[in-house]
């Protein structure tokens, strides 16, 4: 375990976004490129939510001081995640996008699939430590990505949206080792490991396919339907991550030697946080 993961305290920043000037291709010129980042506003309040209930369900089984800490930090971050991402789900409510339908299957996946059940065993529990673990290795590495992809920026994306895409991926980053560590603490059998990442790599795939084709099918402007086309075109454009890219990324969790402080750069993530508008107000004396 590396040094920096030691020394960070994980904290919340009540941070606030102002959506209300918020163009619907936030993008320019990219609808599809903008709806499949758009899906992180539908898919991630419901599993963040999931993500805090399963941990503090965890915390009375923890018997290490410094990872109890870590992961009362990580609990406070993701229940602010869902937050904002709820703000952003309610802007393009507003704009004219319906999204219940969509966020009613992500409601139903983590509170019925994957919520509690009848005499809940430890074992069903350590099963979606797991599960948190494996989705946290991607969460992390799109958080670096966002943060490393210039292009966004050059292609005129709307600032507030990456300060609240920016501000999510650091903190993805800074609290990257901590599910993981958890699992580890708890179980850290590789056979389970392997078997989360297994089941939780097509599951995210159909998220994002089927939440990008929901968005476009429903956004007021009508832009036309999804194609891999157009997803290759962005992601050599550097607006979305390529496909090598994200294949790439799986590999490592499959090593019995790995651990998630490989993916990200911890002094990038921080000085992001110490730039970000939003972080900033929000930690700025009231």
């Amino acid at each position: 375990m590396s040094a920096d993961h030691e020394q960070i305290v994980l904290h919340a920043r009540d941070v606030e976004f102002d959506f209300s000037k918020l163009p619907m291709h936030w993008i320019p010129g990219q609808p599809q490129a903008t709806h499949s980042i758009n899906v992180l506003h539908l898919a991630l309040p419901e599993g963040e939510r999931w993500f805090v209930e399963v941990f503090k369900q965890a915390v009375p089984l923890i018997r290490d001081e410094r990872l109890k800490e870590d992961v009362l930090g990580f609990i406070g971050q993701e229940a602010m995640h869902a937050e904002a991402h709820d703000g952003a789900a309610e802007h393009l409510e507003s704009a004219g996008v319906s999204v219940r339908p969509y966020i009613a299957q992500m409601e139903w996946m983590f509170r019925r699939l994957l919520g509690d059940r009848a005499g809940s065993s430890r074992e069903w529990l350590i099963e979606r430590l797991a599960l948190v673990a494996a989705i946290e290795h991607y969460t992390a590495f799109l958080g670096q990505w966002i943060l490393d992809a210039k292009e966004l920026d050059a292609a005129g994306a709307d600032e507030t949206m990456l300060d609240l895409l920016r501000w999510h991926g650091a903190e993805e980053v800074e609290h990257r080792s901590v599910a993981y560590d958890l699992f580890c603490h708890l179980d850290g059998r590789y056979g389970r490991r392997v078997r989360s990442m297994l089941v939780v790599t097509p599951v995210l795939a159909w998220v994002f396919l089927r939440g990008t084709r929901f968005l476009m099918k429903n956004d007021p402007t009508r832009p036309g339907r999804t194609s891999w086309r157009a997803y290759r075109r962005a992601a050599r454009q550097g607006l979305l991550p390529g496909p090598r890219e994200l294949l790439r990324e799986i590999r490592p969790y499959f090593r019995k030697s790995y651990h998630p402080t490989e993916t990200g750069n911890t002094d990038q993530a921080v000085a992001y946080l110490a730039s970000s508008p939003a972080a900033q107000a929000a930690d700025a004396p009231r």
